[in-house]
């Protein structure tokens, strides 16, 4: 029966293909976004653009509360080292 249903479902194949490419690309970019090491930069990052005049402290006050958000969800999942890799 298995080999009846892989030749049924042939014409998905790259359907099914670019489902796992898409998936893997998420994941990857997920790991990043939350990388405990990857926050920290652009925390240090948002506080040089405020210490320079770039942004108001209301705008540094918005964008650190998305990173610590961002951080918290981060340490909270456990699943990264906090160095920049997994």
């Amino acid at each position: 029966m298995g080999l009846i249903k892989e030749v049924l479902l042939l014409p998905f194949a790259p359907v099914r293909g670019s489902g796992w490419a898409i998936g893997q690309v998420l994941r990857e970019a997920e790991r990043i976004y939350y990388d405990p090491a990857t926050v920290r930069a652009e925390l240090a990052r948002l506080e040089e653009q405020l210490e320079a005049g770039e942004i108001t402290e209301e705008e540094f006050d918005r964008q650190e509360d998305e990173l610590l958000d961002r951080l918290e969800i981060a340490l909270r999942s456990g699943d990264t080292t906090g160095d920049g890799t997994r």
